[in-house]
This record gives C-alpha cells, sequence and structure tokens, in this order.
C-alpha cells in the first residue's frame, strides 16, 4: 500500500526530465520583417552577435537554438530590437526569446512592423533528419459522370 502512495510522486518527479528537449546553438537566425503600412516583407539573416536592419528598427541577434531531433521544426531566438527613430534609440523597444513555432506568443508589439524568426542558421556539418519516404496513392477509379469534390 506504502509502494502505491508513493507512485504519483514518482510519476511527476519524472515528468520535467521528460519534457526536457535537447536543443543544439545556431551560428545565426534567419528573420522576416514586415512593413504593415507598405505590406512588403524582408527577410534578414544574422549571424550570432550580429545586427541588421528593418527599415527603422535595429535587431541584434543574442543566440538562436534549434531541437536537435527536428532542426528543420522549430527554432528559438534571443533578439534585442531597437527604433532609431524613438525618442531614446538605445532603449530596447523587445528584447527576449522569440520561437518560430509560436510567434504570437512572444511578439514584437510596433505599430509599423512585425518581426519573427523563421529558423536558425545550422553549424556547418549539422544533419537534417531523413524524411521518411512518400508512397504515391494508389489510383482510385473515378466515375466520369459523378462530380469532383
Amino acid at each position: 500500500m506504502r509502494r502505491l502512495a508513493l507512485l504519483p510522486l514518482l510519476l511527476t518527479l519524472a515528468v520535467p526530465v521528460h519534457a526536457q528537449e535537447n536543443v543544439g546553438p545556431g551560428t545565426g537566425a534567419l528573420l522576416r520583417g514586415l512593413d504593415k503600412i507598405n505590406a512588403e516583407t524582408q527577410d534578414l539573416e544574422l549571424a550570432t552577435g550580429q545586427r541588421g536592419q528593418i527599415g527603422s528598427l535595429t535587431v541584434t541577434l543574442g543566440a538562436c537554438r534549434y531541437p536537435l531531433d527536428n532542426p528543420a521544426g522549430d527554432a528559438f531566438a534571443f533578439l534585442t530590437i531597437r527604433d532609431t527613430r524613438a525618442e531614446n534609440p538605445e532603449q530596447p523597444i523587445f528584447e527576449g526569446w522569440m520561437m518560430a513555432s509560436s510567434p504570437a506568443l512572444n511578439a514584437l508589439d510596433h505599430f509599423r512592423y512585425d518581426i519573427w524568426v523563421l529558423s536558425c542558421v545550422l553549424p556547418e556539418g549539422a544533419a537534417l533528419p531523413q524524411d521518411a519516404p512518400v508512397e504515391a496513392p494508389e489510383d482510385v477509379p473515378q466515375d466520369p459522370d459523378q462530380p469532383v469534390d
């Protein structure tokens, strides 16, 4: 009976270890910016520590991390964004982690620009997982008198 009482505690302690994902550091990140007034997009590739411009915004990449088992699936980038037209251009308007799979989770709040992470730039020699072969669907006979949905 005592063992059964300890079972939920042991399972609770085991969950955080299982939930952790193995990540690797990228050498840079690929970002996309949207000028909401002109409806123009701009892609920006930055190396770690590098700065770049999207309109009046200066974007600095602090780090980029990606899941080792699925490098193309998600990216986490630490960005510092400053507006050169603001009263205090040295004050960041955004500083934090952005996730490629959930850009709205921690988004830049700017009246004109949106910026989000697309992917990490992988280190040289990092291999993408091999995709499983996709089989072609079997031919299905169709009745020429029936409309196609």
